[in-house]
């Protein structure tokens, strides 16, 4: 079997009837390590889109790529309302997977590295695309061979890193047009390969971004009296914020700004005339997330009126939070627990992180899981959006089977 040289191989225990042939399994690993060779960024996944379609066709499906070329929609089984059900809902199950990159340089040691250089899948999208097409053509093949697979259907989605993000693409598509439920997957470096996490409600926090400019006359650094000294007046902005903030709203809704660019000026000896700071803000209640944008304002205008900067601040509204629907956890729980066994079902924390599957949540109900990556007894602290980030190619056969579980049961 093909494997991921980087890491041992270790085949999850499974107990699902949905088995994979080791062929097929050299298939996925094939095809994701083609995906993790050539990232694509956001709103350029047009090669990533043509592979994934060939292969649908190859299986009998008839996929309908985006207009822009990236992205897609496939069907399969029966239509709602003319075959089996499944999960007690009316309607189709959709599966959705995102595939664009991200601008960070891959760490080297993989044979299979970007070719893409400052690109490359460090948060496990190519993982993702890959289970959710290894679903469609194990879903495709049961009902070659009579099998009642109920309607479902899958999306594979561009721009999930880009806010406010490609779901809503997706929905204006008519990806969510006759869907029940919707579910979904991401990669999570902290949870063995071959485990399952599970979580109902919040899973993920609101995510916006923000940037404030403050500007001045400018002037020489002798005399900051007659201008306004713009660099500290920043300083005191990126520190006082995030502190001003927390006073301001309920520490159980978490919201939390962090910047991650601050630029102003270039000479040591001038006080420049504009600076500016790029962050996030991330909040895990939803109202809090809704007063978020007057409050930044509020707080940027009064923290640079000491100093005599003006403001101007651009924020950008990017996703909600993930809601998990508990229905569809515990459907995903009876599945999981077939193809890993219940002790490998495990319960995982919200997270900070923003996701725009939340954007589907809010026409349908549906989850996310998080699908162990980690190579059991690795050491190394891996994370997501990390130049080192590592899956362990054994839980793509997870994924797959995880999947077919959920759609069949």
């Amino acid at each position: 079997m093909v494997r991921n040289l980087a890491v041992p191989y270790h085949p999850a225990p499974v107990y699902s009837t949905s088995a994979l042939t080791p062929a097929r399994i050299a298939e996925l690993i094939e095809i994701r390590r083609d995906l993790h060779a050539h990232p694509e960024l956001a709103r350029q996944e047009q090669r990533s889109t043509a592979l994934v379609a060939e292969r649908l066709r190859e299986a009998g499906l008839e996929p309908r790529v985006l207009p822009t070329g990236t992205g897609l929609i496939c069907d399969i089984g029966a239509r709602p309302g003319q075959g089996p059900g499944h999960l007690s809902f009316p309607g189709r199950l959709a599966i959705r997977a995102d595939l664009d990159a991200l601008p960070i340089q891959e760490a080297p040691g993989l044979p299979f590295r970007s070719v893409s250089d400052g690109v490359s899948h460090a948060c496990g999208h190519d993982i993702h695309t890959t289970v959710v097409l290894g679903t469609g053509l194990a879903l495709a093949e049961a009902a070659a061979r009579g099998a009642a697979v109920p309607p479902v259907r899958l999306i594979f989605q561009p721009s999930e890193e880009a806010m406010p993000g490609g779901a809503l693409d997706m929905v204006a598509a008519g990806a969510l047009e006759g869907v029940g439920r919707v579910v979904s997957l991401h990669c999570d470096p902290k949870v063995d390969a071959g485990k399952v996490g599970l979580r109902i409600g919040p899973l993920t926090a609101a995510c916006d971004k923000l940037a404030v400019r403050l500007s001045g006359p400018g002037g020489h650094t002798s005399r900051p009296q007659l201008t306004v000294d713009l660099v500290h007046a920043l300083a005191h902005l990126v520190t006082e914020l995030p502190a001003a903030l927390s006073r301001r709203v309920d520490p159980r809704h978490g919201l939390s700004l962090v910047w991650g660019s601050i630029n102003a000026g270039q000479a040591p000896n001038a006080i420049p005339q504009a600076g500016e700071a790029h962050g996030t803000v991330r909040c895990m209640d939803e109202r809090a997330w809704a007063d978020a944008p007057d409050l930044v304002l509020e707080l940027v205008d009064s923290i640079a009126s000491v100093y005599g900067a003006k403001t101007e601040l651009d924020y950008v509204r990017g996703v909600p939070p993930v809601v998990n629907d508990e229905a569809t956890i515990e459907d995903m729980r009876t599945a999981a627990g077939l193809v890993c066994g219940p002790e490998n079902v495990v319960a995982i924390e919200q997270s900070l992180g923003g996701e725009d599957f939340s954007w589907y949540l809010r026409h349908v109900p549906g989850a996310m899981v998080r699908l162990g990556v980690r190579t059991p007894g690795d050491t190394v602290q891996r994370d997501l959006h990390q130049p080192s980030f590592l899956a362990d190619e054994s839980a793509i056969g997870v994924g797959v089977r995880f999947f077919t579980e959920l759609a069949m049961g």
